[in-house]
């Protein structure tokens, strides 16, 4: 369970963020100069419904290491 760091009320978690106009969402990468190889994996969201603050978070951050 996330909570906001606003208003501290319990988010809604595992939402997706996606480019307006195109079918494509974002997906976090370690190497800038890899296409494909750098990839580390795709953010979540997780909202606020109280304030509507949005916060970015990884599911595996073992990746990252």
């Amino acid at each position: 369970m996330r909570k906001c760091l606003r208003c501290g009320a319990e988010m809604k978690e595992s939402c997706d963020l996606r480019v307006q106009g195109a079918g494509y969402g974002l997906v976090l990468a370690k190497d800038e100069n890899k296409l494909f190889g750098g990839r580390v994996g795709k953010p979540k969201v997780a909202v606020c419904p109280r304030c509507g603050e949005i916060s970015l978070y990884l599911d595996e951050v073992e990746k990252l290491r």
